[in-house]
């Protein structure tokens, strides 16, 4: 059937450009350029969001442990911090990148089908050095004390307990991030909340206990310039197998991922056939022409069909 032509602009979503001036702009300013997303000569830009982003977040993260070690604030000042930088994160660059920060995360995507594997290492890889030179700033302010805030299994607890800690939490984010993310970004309001809503919750329980890195790279920095890998193993595995459970949840909750227009949403590169057939499918569900999967099987025909009950 052939779909009536709109007033779409190339690369944005399918009646976007009905909108008018401000609302686009409004738009925009939350979910960011979908062209630009898609383009692959600007993974660039996207890999350096990454390194942005995970330098933010472990400066406040680590930076938190430090001031928190030397009795300047105090342990919920601490956990909390990260929280609102990874709100803050999400909503300002989250459209770029996708706002992953964590190398679980990436991994939990890819294995989604949600994100290309051919993309992970190079999101790995700055996402370490982002943890590095905020750590390496750090280390510039402060000097090396409290292990320049790195992740350690608190005061009497063994390496087993932070790494059974370190598994549950990282499956819930992981868990929460999937939930609310769009295929392979975090961005919006929703995810923002969510997930800086949960690292808070999290650390204010739990710190004590592992420290609640639930990131590999958070970890990683402190550790490097510190020079202190004794436990870091532990939030390597732990966070690893806790995505892995997370991804497991997913599918039990939501089946498979990967399905067309959630990958297209993280592959950084859209051909023009798959492209056209993301705007005709999302022009017919707007028209109801096609009820989206889970739906149909949930309603029974009869249902969509009638109208509002009489009262």
């Amino acid at each position: 059937m052939a779909v009536p032509d709109e007033r779409v602009v190339q690369g944005e979503a399918p009646g976007l450009g009905l909108l008018g001036p401000r609302s686009r702009h409004l738009l925009a300013l939350e979910f960011g350029s979908k062209a630009q997303f898609d383009d692959p000569r600007l993974e660039w830009r996207r890999l350096f969001s990454e390194l942005l982003g995970t330098f933010m977040l472990v400066l406040v993260a680590a930076g938190g442990g430090i001031l928190h070690g030397q009795g300047q604030i105090s342990l919920a000042a601490a956990v909390v911090a990260p929280g609102l930088m990874v709100m803050a994160i999400i909503l300002f660059m989250g459209a770029v990148s996708g706002a992953h920060l964590n190398p679980g995360v990436s991994l939990a995507f890819a294995m989604r089908g949600d994100f290309p594997w051919k993309r992970v290492p190079g999101y790995i890889i700055v996402q370490l050095v982002g943890a590095t030179l905020a750590s390496l700033f750090l280390l510039a302010v402060f000097g090396n004390i409290q292990h320049l805030g790195a992740t350690l299994p608190g005061p009497g607890y063994a390496n087993w307990q932070a790494l059974l800690m370190e598994v549950v939490l990282t499956g819930v984010l992981v868990s929460v991030i999937l939930g609310t993310a769009s295929a392979a970004q975090n961005v919006g309001a929703i995810a923002a909340l969510g997930v800086g809503g949960y690292i808070a919750l999290a650390g204010l329980w739990s710190a004590p206990v592992s420290g609640t890195s639930m990131n590999p790279a958070r970890s990683f920095g402190p550790a490097l310039v510190s020079g202190d890998f004794t436990s870091y193993w532990v939030y390597v595995l732990g966070p690893i197998a806790g995505a892995l459970i997370a991804v497991g949840f997913a599918y039990v909750l939501r089946g498979g991922g990967g399905d067309p227009i959630s990958y297209a949403a993280g592959s950084g590169a859209l051909d023009a056939g798959t492209h056209e057939q993301k705007q005709q499918l999302s022009k017919a569900i707007d028209r109801g022409e096609v009820t989206p999967p889970g739906i149909a099987s949930a309603d029974p025909p009869a249902a969509r069909q009638s109208g509002p009950p009489s009262s």
